[in-house]
């Protein structure tokens, strides 16, 4: 089955810290129950186990095969992972043994990344619906239009997604009843960020949106020159997001100023991670790099051996990401030095999912992996 996941990639190369402020709270010490993690940040603060000195033992400690590949990224919550993959189906697994719990399949290709609230499981599907799904049995709760390959984001009763079909959705958790919906010039790949009321997204438009999160106003928006299939995070007043002209930038949450810019080699659909006043993301290039938050100085980049589009994980110290070349790596976040790496057999442009000592990622190969230390 031709992936449709993988044309994003394509079209995206044919377009031609909690940073010096506030530290967020630990709430969540054993989940990563959605895409961003931890107000749009794409950290787990909460991560004791796994370290810079300890992440070098890291063994697999159990591997699941779908029927094809896994390009959404795993959700944690209750001591179960939820994935899509493109063989039509969502997963429940066992989060200590990788034993299937339920499936459900869609009618189509599930590249999204789950969200997980209040018992309910939130994913998007090809087959142009959001589905709601019971986390304990995998029975259908709702479904509504909207679909694609956006991650949804639920916050204070409220699913938010991107679409297919050019727009940002509000839905209902609990109905699926749509509050909103607002319109942009091309298709919303980009995973929506919401903060202090207001919901971030990137469009194949071009541009970053900023919209009013209770009613889909738009505050602003910023032009880049290329594609914006990145998902943002929002750290401390400031939105950091990739683009497909090369860039990644830091933008004003109030107002959508630019407060700076930085040029990678090539293509940023990688999501930014942001720790500690550092933004982490992958490019095109081949690289992983880090960037002081505040003034966009590059600090390091590590180089793999494929293109990054997997968006990098941070927890305690250690910056977790896959690559093209079919490994998955953890580098000290401070250094960008390789504590460890594992060879899987596909491209990994899933992203890492950290919690309680395990790392959950899946493959091109059609597995989804946890790692734990040996």
């Amino acid at each position: 089955m031709k992936r449709i996941c993988f044309s994003v990639l394509i079209l995206c190369a044919c377009f031609v810290s909690t940073a010096w402020g506030q530290q967020p709270t630990c709430t969540a010490p054993t989940s990563w129950a959605e895409f961003h993690r931890y107000n749009m940040q794409r950290w787990n603060l909460c991560e004791k186990v796994l370290n810079v000195n300890s992440v070098g033992k890291l063994g697999l400690k159990w591997s699941f095969t779908a029927l094809d590949y896994v390009f959404s990224s795993p959700a944690v919550a209750s001591a179960v992972v939820y994935v899509g993959s493109d063989d039509n189906n969502v997963y429940a697994l066992n989060a200590t043994t990788g034993a299937k719990l339920w499936s459900f399949t869609t009618g189509a290709v599930v590249g999204s990344s789950p969200a997980v609230a209040n018992g309910v499981v939130y994913v998007e599907s090809y087959d142009n619906k959001v589905y709601a799904l019971n986390a304990s049995t995998g029975a259908t709760l709702w479904n509504s239009s909207g679909g694609g390959f956006s991650s949804p984001a639920v916050v204070n009763a409220v699913v938010y997604v991107g679409s297919d079909d050019d727009n940002v959705y509000a839905l209902n958790a609990t109905t699926g009843a749509k509050l909103w919906n607002y319109t942009t010039g091309g298709t919303v790949l980009s995973s929506p960020a919401v903060a202090n009321g207001v919901l971030y997204v990137g469009s194949y438009d071009n541009n970053v949106y900023a919209l009013n999160a209770s009613t889909g106003a738009k505050l602003w928006s910023y032009a880049a020159s290329n594609v914006v299939l990145s998902s943002p995070a929002v750290v401390n007043g400031v939105v950091y997001v990739g683009s497909c002209d090369n860039n990644v930038y830091a933008l004003n949450a109030s107002t959508g100023a630019k407060l700076w810019s930085y040029a990678a080699g090539d293509v940023v659909a990688s999501s930014p991670a942001v720790a500690n006043g550092v933004v982490y993301f992958g490019s095109y290039d081949k690289r992983v790099y880090a960037l002081n938050a505040k003034t966009g100085v590059k600090l390091w980049s590590y180089t793999t051996g494929g293109l990054v589009y997997s968006s990098p994980a941070v927890a305690n110290g250690v910056v977790y990401v896959g690559s093209y070349d079919k490994n998955v790596y953890a580098l000290n976040a401070k250094t960008g030095a390789k504590l460890w790496s594992y060879t899987t057999g596909g491209g990994v442009h899933t992203s890492p999912s950290v919690t309680n000592g395990l790392v959950y990622v899946g493959s091109d190969d059609g597995n989804v992996y946890a790692f734990g230390l040996e």
